[in-house]
């Protein structure tokens, strides 16, 4: 199953023709792809009236840096901001965290678009990738950080992704332009990176995506394509019964599992339900990949969203312009 991106406004013919391919399983949405808040609902319903079957539209919205959709919606702020405020009070900072979620997730949902990869759960401890993108440095406060966005986007009726998985947070390299080595133990990672996630999970998460991170201690390839971490550490040691996403298999840091094709092979025979080819440049190829194997064309159901108020609904809802005051103003 794929996620792929497409290069711009607009489908292309050649774009449609990807989404009626029986591996394309949905569309990732980026900076590319925005113009305004109508352009990117008008989007959404065509890449849904093109595909012979339901497509999970998704993006990264989580605030900050990363936000794709930004001319008409909120200014959501990093989640360094609510670790800031925990320091001094801490009821505050969850309620507003859990209060982002809600907002952010609300404002993609009336877009049209089903998810977002939210939220960032590695420790901010200095990477080059994450920086302000981590709520704080301590796993026991990012643990409480977890659980209540996971809440404020369950609230909203969209499912959660904890990212990225098993902590990409205590390495300084970004795996967009280099290889990561994380050699510390599984037992270090346990008392350390892991426990957002474990946190996350018992809050319900939906899906986690995987980090092209190595850990040597642990296992001799990176995590996004190790069964060693997918299926015995996160499936079987901690339970997630959801869905596991790779990361982009165009980042610098995937290249080590080979060319296209290996690197999809890799992330799918390792327990990926989802490899992201957010390249259009890599589409083809990729969906060419995937010919003859066999697809779990149910994997995204449950996170595909129930249909979105719209923005008329979501203006007329008194919470959302005081939802959308207390979380700008944490900046």
């Amino acid at each position: 199953m794929l996620v792929i991106g497409v290069a711009g406004t607009e489908l292309t013919a050649q774009e449609r023709d990807w989404l009626q391919h029986d591996a394309c399983a949905g569309v990732i949405l980026f900076t590319r792809n925005f113009a305004s808040r109508s352009q990117v609902a008008e989007l959404s319903a065509a890449i849904r009236e093109a595909a012979p079957r339901p497509q999970l539209i998704c993006v990264d919205q989580e605030g900050g840096r990363v936000q794709r959709f930004r001319d008409g919606y909120s200014a959501l702020p990093a989640l360094d901001g609510f670790g800031r405020l925990y320091a001094s009070d801490r009821e505050a900072a969850l309620k507003l965290a859990e209060e982002h979620a809600w907002l952010m997730a609300q404002e993609v949902r009336a877009s049209g678009v089903d998810l977002s990869f939210a939220p960032v759960v590695d420790l901010g401890r200095g990477n080059l990738a994450i920086g302000d993108r981590a709520f704080d440095p301590d796993p026991q406060v990012v643990a409480e950080f977890t659980r209540a966005y996971v809440r404020g986007m369950h609230a909203a009726g969209m499912a959660a992704t904890l990212k990225h998985f098993p902590g990409h947070g205590s390495v300084l390299e970004d795996t967009h332009f280099d290889n990561a080595v994380d050699r510390r133990s599984l037992e270090q990672l346990r008392e350390t990176d892991l426990i957002p996630f474990v946190a996350g999970i018992e809050a319900k998460a939906d899906a986690v995506m995987m980090a092209h991170v190595v850990y040597p201690e642990v296992a001799p390839e990176p995590a996004g394509y190790s069964p060693r971490w997918i299926e015995q550490i996160l499936r079987q040691d901690m339970g997630f019964r959801g869905v596991v996403f790779s990361d982009d298999i165009g980042m610098a840091a995937a290249f080590s599992a080979g060319g296209v094709k290996a690197r999809i092979d890799a992330h799918l025979d390792a327990g990926c339900d989802v490899v992201l080819v957010c390249s259009p440049k890599l589409v083809e190829e990729s969906l060419a990949a995937v010919s003859g194997r066999a697809l779990n064309t149910m994997a995204l159901t449950g996170l595909i969203g129930r249909g979105a108020m719209g923005w008329d609904g979501l203006l007329a809802d008194a919470r959302y312009g005081d939802s959308r005051g207390r979380v700008e103003g944490l900046a």
